[in-house]
């Protein structure tokens, strides 16, 4: 955000060189320029600069009609992949994923992932607290509209602010996030049991505002499976039952599974999202 202000003397000059050390001024600071493709634009954001846990983003914009794709995407698709190993005193980057979309993916298919605008929640662990940190960020991914195109850029950018410019926009990606829980929990949404009938993985979800959850396909249940490495490809769960209890039933095979790979004891990560909020549960199969 840039701030212009109209003067006509020296001395409104002078006012306004002061003015640019306001935290208005600063905020070009705070987030990389926008590395702009063909139907897409990406850059970093930076969180606020305290102690050695540090908070920020990846901001992706757009154009109507096109789509990239979740950490998982779904029956077809190409996920992000985003390497930070060029960083300073950067330890560890942890990408914090937002309930995707489902839509259509052209060929009878579904595809997880978003439209328009996304942020990316980074949370970055420090090597040095006192030390300056700087993330970079090769990043690969790809923007489908009926065809899909693969994309690459590299950002740059320097954690200094004490209090970033960005922080709201960091809270409200966050809120998107969906939160740790287990089976078995309680609540306007949860996973109450998972079990494996042979090749089919049944999962039910207590809904407690069902009737809001199937009167509006757009505030619906979403499930979404995945395995305990990327390379898992497993199918997505499909609502085979809704009892009057407010228990939703979902089901989908164990297909896809890498070569040489079992389902015995598996840890599947399951994330269920509604009109109760979104959640992720990691469950381990029989």
């Amino acid at each position: 955000m840039t701030l212009t202000v109209p003067f006509r003397a020296a001395s409104s000059i002078a006012l306004a060189a002061l003015a640019c050390l306001a935290p208005l001024c600063a905020s070009a600071q705070d987030v990389s320029p926008w590395i702009k493709d063909t139907h897409s634009s990406v850059r970093l954001i930076a969180g606020s600069r305290s102690g050695g846990v540090l908070l920020g983003g990846i901001g992706f914009q757009l154009q109507p009609g096109w789509k990239t794709y979740w950490r998982t995407p779904g029956d077809s698709g190409v996920p992000p992949r985003i390497d930070f190993a060029k960083s300073d005193n950067v330890e560890s980057v942890k990408i914090l994923w937002p309930v995707p979309m489902q839509f259509p993916d052209g060929a009878g298919g579904i595809s997880f992932g978003y439209q328009n605008q996304v942020l990316l929640p980074l949370r970055i662990i420090a090597k040095s607290p006192d030390k300056p940190v700087t993330l970079r960020a090769e990043i690969n991914y790809a923007v489908c509209e009926k065809l899909c195109i693969p994309v690459e850029a590299r950002a740059e950018l320097a954690f200094v602010s004490v209090a970033s410019t960005e922080d709201s926009a960091i809270a409200a990606a966050l809120e998107t996030v969906p939160k740790p829980a287990k089976v078995g929990d309680t609540g306007p949404l949860a996973i109450r049991d998972v079990r494996r009938e042979g090749k089919l993985v049944l999962v039910d979800v207590a809904v407690q505002d069902d009737k809001t959850a199937s009167g509006n396909k757009d505030k619906g249940v979403q499930l979404f499976a995945e395995g305990p490495t990327p390379d898992w490809a497993l199918p997505v769960p499909k609502l085979i039952k809704r009892e009057a209890a407010g228990v939703q039933r979902f089901e989908f095979e164990l297909d896809g599974l890498p070569s040489g790979a079992s389902a015995e004891r598996a840890t599947l990560k399951l994330t269920v999202a509604g009109p109760g909020g979104a959640y992720e549960v990691n469950a381990t199969l029989p």
